[in-house]
């Protein structure tokens, strides 16, 4: 559907996109996750239009869409200030694109009216002025809009970031039960590692311009290929050499496990070390509790599941144990 070979984009003399490779497959929702600077939000402006690559080609479909004018792209943009106009009605920013269309005024007013429904806009909203509805109203505004022109492919760069922490909560779930029922190819740019893993098919991590890892939110996560990705995606414990040495770890590679993989006073004769340690501290999240565990040459963090009953104190002593099968290794050099 989308293929991006080979792009480099320089800005002057800076380049901020490395010779970029990513293939979005048709109705894929597909993640472009990163930290500030990264080269996430470049790479969709290169999609959209907005920034021409110095090398390397954008095709939809297998044609070269690398030169072709934005308007022409038919590619919807959810921008993260969503980009309405302020003192227009819901209405008319809705159908703008398809006033730029020449389009009937009835045919607007029925496709207006139909992707409404489809994003739980009501009448009197649409009769609304933008700046009159909250938040989450607006972004479906912004959706509403970008869709209604029936793009091919729809790209959301950071749509979710200027909501409160539980609005975004409902609105990613919103967000990707509409991506399903539409079944557009979306191309999505985020920060936030549990939104990417949360709405994604698959993931593109990227790191100061060049892309560590495409693979599903499993794969980037439980297979993490290389340390970047490893620290950037959740928490993680480094381990440190006495324990690394005590499971007979490669000197030469830096080791790590996931908080949910350290089992508490959960024994098991299955290979795993078992070591003594001692509760230092505990976080209490509702659904788990993250515990901080002195090992003696290291604390250590995992996550419980809050059964209401197993719940360790500070100074309590415990059985940690750590097995080989969930350590992700990864060449020093390559840190």
């Amino acid at each position: 559907m989308i293929d991006l070979k080979d792009i480099v984009v320089k800005f002057g003399d800076f380049e901020a996109l490395h010779h970029i490779n990513v293939d979005v497959k048709e109705g894929e929702f597909f993640t472009f996750l990163g930290p500030s600077g990264c080269g996430k939000t470049t790479t969709l402006r290169t999609i959209t239009g907005f920034i021409e690559p110095v090398s390397g080609t954008v095709s939809v479909n297998d044609v070269d869409i690398t030169n072709v004018p934005i308007e022409k792209r038919n590619i919807g943009i959810v921008f993260q200030s969503y980009a309405l106009f302020p003192t227009m009605t819901v209405e008319d920013n809705i159908a703008f694109g398809l006033k730029l269309k020449h389009m009937s005024k009835s045919e607007i007013n029925d496709k207006v009216q139909e992707i409404a429904r489809k994003v739980d806009l009501s009448d009197a909203q649409l009769k609304k002025a933008v700046s009159q509805l909250s938040g989450g109203q607006q972004q479906r505004v912004a959706i509403a809009r970008a869709l209604v022109t029936g793009p091919s492919i729809i790209c959301m760069d950071e749509p979710l970031s200027n909501l409160d922490a539980k609005l975004r909560v409902q609105l990613r779930n919103e967000l990707k039960k509409m991506q399903r029922e539409f079944g557009i190819t979306t191309i999505y740019v985020t920060h936030d590692q549990e939104e990417a893993l949360t709405l994604s098919d698959r993931i593109a991590v990227f790191n100061k311009g060049y892309i560590e890892q495409i693979g599903t939110p499993n794969e980037v996560y439980n297979h993490s290929r290389t340390e970047f990705v490893c620290n950037f995606i959740g928490d993680i414990n480094r381990l440190g050499k006495e324990i690394a040495d005590k499971m007979k770890l490669n000197p030469n590679q830096n080791h790590f496990i996931r908080l949910e993989r350290v089992r508490v006073n959960n024994v098991k004769n299955d290979g795993a070390l078992q070591l003594k340690g001692v509760i230092e501290s505990r976080e209490y999240y509702g659904l788990y509790i993250k515990y901080y565990i002195n090992l003696g040459d290291q604390t250590i963090k995992a996550i419980e599941k809050n059964d209401g009953i197993n719940i360790y104190e500070a100074g309590e002593e415990v059985t940690v144990c750590l097995h080989p099968a969930d350590i992700m290794s990864y060449d020093v050099q390559n840190a």
